[in-house]
């Protein structure tokens, strides 16, 4: 057990946060933390990480163990040239590095057995560290987080807020903590980087704890779920597929058999009452008193199933012809222009825009809605085209009105009910309708724009991260309001799960050009991992210095892509034995089982950098 919270408690004042949780940390886990916004799942990170301390309850962990979380990946100095700060995470491989030339000399001064040997262990664990590999490990993670080579060179001061919270996250990625705490990491990423996350994470040789409202990312990456609800914390083996799944049928389950025992106690009850008072049948009814008190109850399942239910529907329907784009150049300056695009949109579709942060997907949103103007270029609306409009920023705009003032200053035509009931339709019900906007939560808010924009009846809606600050239920309960719309959508976003419910088209947007595909996201993705197989293997290798080395280093290359294959197979298999009742209620088997997946895990990232190493030099 490498870490272990035991009936851990947390409040806020008179408010219940957690109250006698149990968590547990097991080798390699990557463990999901789920549950509504303002359960606890952040403040249990930062108790992990000893940022906020527990009330009450005891921890226990490994001697030596070293927590990472993104908020103590600080930067002390924002003066300081990028690439040093960065290569502070290495600290202790180049102390490493240092012993080893220091030994490496005296090797060669006072050449014997014991030094040698020293020599050989050292550099194993050198090895087995990334010693050798950690300036390439540097490169990939910085670039693949969307920052240059040359931006190595440059100071911290001279990012951007969101820039200086990437480049903490890739100094935490290289530290390579026992534990990795991840807080919605995939929160203003694009999907390449979230793709690259999620095979990074999968990889990791140690454990994750993470929170994340991305159900894509925690299907393919976590294999066991940690949920609050009521401050009350279950364990579930398992993805978060599977832990929906468990949860509905652990809850079907839990209703029946409370059901099944009500009506025992109440039939049990009605003997008491009748016969209690018969001499005759005095010690029967003692009898079935002292069986209720010995009984374990089953509590009636509480379950958080609260959510927003409403129906987005158009005034009017609209023209055939939605939106006309042709040659529309978008951008903020006639030297550098983002993108051109050309683009016919029709009733009835709705069209993802994906592509790399940065290249112009808000923008042609907001040059759609005026916001911007064109560089060049033309768009025109269809006949009684009315357009909706969500921003992930503009929603979270600040006011003093109460939230009733904010959507009846709008829709000043509707009476009282009219907006209550508009309001109860995204959770604002009783007192809610008088908080004012200022003390509303990032999800509030959200869906406070969401009631103004079902009231506008638009037949075109254009969303730019809807998804952002919204939890779990959330998102699915959007998705249903926005499956049964029947007017028109262009949107952006970043959660793959959400693309591939709603798409009916993508559209990419990257290198200055807007590639239209009009298929789904599940066909498209297909498409794209075809195409790149195709160029994968067409693609031309560089001449080697010699033949002879060339071919040696690809016979090597294959078998470890081999050896790599069959590993993870294995760990697939290791994994799946978790949700097996003979596992997961037997805590020696499942510590067993832990241990050998920890043991593949380390086969595998040691293949992986013998097979970068190899690939390097022959690419060199």
């Amino acid at each position: 057990m490498k870490y272990q919270i035991n009936k851990g408690c947390k409040y806020f004042g008179a408010t219940t946060v957690f109250e006698n949780i149990q968590f547990e940390i097991r080798n390699t886990e990557k463990i999901a933390i789920v549950g509504r916004n303002g359960c606890g799942k952040t403040t249990l990170l930062k108790a992990i990480a000893k940022e906020e301390p527990l009330d009450k309850g005891d921890i226990h962990m490994e001697n030596g163990l070293t927590i990472g979380y993104l908020a103590q990946t600080t930067f002390s100095d924002d003066n300081a040239i990028v690439q040093e700060e960065l290569q502070k995470a290495f600290g202790p491989l180049k102390k490493m590095e240092q012993d080893l030339q220091k030994l490496s000399e005296e090797m060669s001064e006072n050449y014997s057995e014991d030094i040698l040997n020293r020599y050989a262990r050292m550099q194993q664990a050198f090895e087995e560290a990334g010693g050798y590999t950690y300036h390439s490990d540097m490169m990939t993670i910085f670039t693949k987080f969307g920052f240059k080579e040359e931006d190595l060179t440059r100071r911290i001061s001279s990012f951007s807020g969101g820039q200086k919270t990437r480049l903490a996250f890739v100094k935490l990625l290289l530290s390579k903590p026992d534990v990795l705490l991840l807080d919605e990491p995939t929160n203003h990423l694009d999907i390449d980087t979230i793709e690259w996350l999620e095979n990074y994470v999968k990889r990791y040789p140690k454990a994750v704890v993470i929170v994340s409202h991305d159900r894509m990312f925690l299907d393919d990456v976590v294999d066991v779920v940690y949920e609050i609800e009521y401050g009350v914390m279950r364990r579930y083996p398992g993805n978060y597929t599977h832990y929906v799944e468990t949860k509905k049928s652990d809850v079907e389950q839990q209703k029946s058999a409370y059901a099944r025992q009500q009506k025992e106690i109440q039939r049990m009850e009605e003997l008491i009452e009748k016969f209690r008072y018969k001499k005759s049948k005095a010690a029967f009814a003692q009898s079935k008193i002292k069986y209720l008190e010995r009984m374990d109850k089953i509590e009636d399942p509480n379950v958080d199933t609260k959510t927003f239910h409403a129906r987005f529907e158009p005034r009017v329907r609209g023209g055939k012809r939605v939106l006309e784009v042709k040659d529309l150049c978008i951008g903020y300056e006639q030297e550098h222009p983002l993108c051109t695009i050309n683009l016919d949109v029709l009733q009835g579709q709705k069209i993802a825009v994906i592509g790399p942060n940065g290249k112009g997907k808000s923008t042609f949103l907001k040059t759609l809605m005026h916001q911007v103007p064109p560089l060049s270029g033309e768009f025109l609306l269809g006949h009684q085209i009315e357009t909706g409009y969500f921003d992930q920023e503009l929603a979270q705009f600040c006011s003093t009105n109460t939230v009733l003032e904010e959507v009846w200053n709008d829709f000043s035509e509707l009476d009282r009910t009219q907006i209550r009931t508009a309001l109860g339709c995204f959770l604002f019900s009783g007192e809610d309708v008088f908080k004012t906007v200022d003390c509303l939560s990032g999800g509030e808010k959200v869906r406070l724009s969401f009631v103004k924009l079902m009231l506008s009846h638009p037949n075109f809606l254009l969303m730019d991260e809807p998804t952002n600050h919204l939890d779990l239920i959330g998102k699915e309960a959007l998705e249903d309001s926005l499956s049964g719309y029947e007017g028109t959508m262009l949107f952006v976003s970043h959660d793959r799960y959400f693309i591939s419910k709603l798409a009916t088209a993508i559209l990419v947007i990257d290198n200055g050009t807007a590639t239209y595909y009009p298929m789904s996201y599940k066909d498209y993705m297909q498409k794209d991992n075809n195409q790149s197989a195709v160029q994968e293997n067409t693609k031309i290798k560089k001449p080697v210095k010699t033949v002879e080395k060339a071919i040696n280093y690809s016979r090597e290359i294959k078998k470890l892509e081999k050896k790599i294959e069959e590993k993870e197979t294995q760990l697939e298999e290791l994994r799946a034995l978790r949700f097996e009742p003979e596992y997961y209620h037997d805590y020696q088997k499942m510590k067993e089982l832990d241990d050998k997946i920890d043991d593949v895990h380390n086969e595998i990232e040691h293949y992986m950098q013998k097979w970068e190493e190899y690939s390097e030099i022959m690419e060199s």
